[in-house]
């Protein structure tokens, strides 16, 4: 079949939807910096300053809970562009926040945004990606998750010493990429596959044949509609025997993301390089370069991952994750938890993560539902890792401080450890396989069928 993949304007496409991981990454890492602050501010405890991080995860948990069945109801576009005024409305009411209780009120509705946007970001991608750079344009999301806490990281670097409402312009300036963001999902059309599955047939011709030639198009609105499933109640459609397999490790992945630590790791890295004993400029620098190590491994699974495929990726990062954590948890019991030691351990464990795990994880759960449920299934693992985030991020002050270093960083350890195990034994490779290929795989007893020369 011949193929002719207009390159440029998929490129487009999944640019201006992975521009929304840019404010989630944002929005998740901007009080990082701002914390110690926040905390000054408000007087905060432990618990207190865990609610002011985490308040925002719980955002994410109810954002991402309605999501799904919305978006497989009114599209993708629509809930973008929503998404994105939210952002910048988020942004504008925490910086201006006269109290607490309003500070983590518009944290909470900014969570919201999160919370839709890492649900309709990444099935945006997968819906317009051919399969052979589907893995790549879907790093793109986790590289642009990089960039926005990357460029937090320097905001709060820059306008730390600008006067006690310091925080509130570190906050404030979500409003610009939020609009960047508004304007691009404007541009972009909806998705092809949830265009083909509500009857516009025609507007998902058009779309699919601009990215990859009528031939192809012809071929992909043949198995999208063949693919097609009617159900009285759409969460019927997630009891399908093929569907409740890719659930399962969904799930799974979602659970372990989380509990194996990272976004304890990027909140509360200030505070974990204050207790090694750093001084608050020296430690808001080394988040400074945090953020470009993430980005520079982010570029290594963005050149890996349609090449060695997502499986070996995800195993690697895992194992290499647990043992930066297990060489910490040493440190700490050997009374060497300290000095620029600290800090390669916590930026090799980035590495790792950035490298394999962010990337893989939100190119493969969307990857593995079919087109008729996606959103609505997407719910599942988004809303499991938004939980699974806000209560490892609400806990982790008191455990890493309370209950100990080296407890709290073992902990983790073994959920990397689980995370590997969990991935060689239940997930299945998808690299170059188009998602109805993917679909296929869920109901058939044996593996994959490989893509032939021309699929996407």
């Amino acid at each position: 079949m011949k193929q002719s993949i207009n390159y440029r304007y998929v490129a487009f496409l999944a640019c201006a939807a992975t521009l929304g991981g840019l404010l989630f990454g944002f929005d998740i890492a901007i009080i990082t910096g701002a914390g110690p602050f926040i905390k000054h501010e408000f007087s905060l405890g432990d618990l207190g300053l865990g609610w002011a991080f985490s308040s925002l995860l719980f955002g994410c948990v109810l954002g991402s809970s309605i999501t799904g069945r919305l978006a497989d109801r009114y599209g993708r576009k629509r809930l973008l562009v929503l998404v994105a005024v939210l952002f910048a409305a988020t942004s504008v009411a925490t910086a201006l926040a006269p109290s607490f209780a309003f500070f983590i009120t518009a944290r909470f509705l900014g969570g919201f945004a999160v919370g839709g946007v890492s649900l309709l970001s990444p099935m945006y991608v997968a819906e317009v990606a051919p399969a052979s750079i589907r893995g790549r344009l879907g790093t793109l999301y986790q590289l642009s998750i990089v960039v926005g806490v990357m460029i937090s990281y320097g905001i709060n670097f820059m306008l730390r010493n600008t006067g006690p409402n310091n925080w509130r312009w570190m906050f404030i300036t979500g409003v610009i990429p939020s609009a960047v963001f508004l304007v691009l999902v404007l541009i972009a059309p909806e998705s092809p596959r949830f265009l083909a599955i509500t009857g516009r047939r025609d507007e998902a011709f058009a779309v699919l044949a601009r990215i990859s030639g009528n031939e192809v198009a012809h071929a992909q609105m043949s198995e999208i509609l063949t693919t097609t499933h009617k159900e009285a109640s759409p969460w019927r459609g997630l009891l399908r025997p093929g569907v409740r397999r890719a659930l399962f490790v969904s799930a799974g992945l979602a659970l372990l993301v989380q509990i194996s630590g990272v976004n304890t790791i990027v909140d509360y890295a200030p505070s974990i390089f204050q207790s090694a004993g750093w001084k608050v400029d020296d430690a808001l620098a080394s988040t400074a370069i945090m953020g470009c190590t993430n980005f520079l491994f982010t570029l290594v699974a963005l050149w890996a991952i349609d090449r060695f495929g997502r499986k070996p990726l995800y195993i690697i990062g895992s194992c290499g994750m647990a043992a930066t954590l297990l060489a910490l948890v040493v440190a700490v019991l050997a009374g060497h938890f300290h000095g620029p030691m600290v800090v390669v351990l916590v930026l090799a464990y980035l590495g790792f993560f950035n490298a394999g795990i962010g990337p893989v994880f939100w190119t493969l759960v969307p990857e593995i539902f079919p087109n008729d449920v996606r959103g609505m299934a997407m719910t599942v693992p988004v809303l499991i890792q938004w939980v699974a985030n806000a209560v490892v991020v609400l806990l982790f002050p008191y455990a890493f401080n309370v209950m100990g270093k080296a407890l709290t960083l073992g902990f983790l350890a073994l959920m990397c450890i689980a995370q590997a195990i969990f991935t060689l034994l239940y997930v299945p490779e998808t690299r170059n396989k188009h998602l109805e290929q993917i679909e296929a795989y869920w109901t058939a007893p044996k593996r994959l069928v490989p893509a032939t020369k021309g699929d996407d």
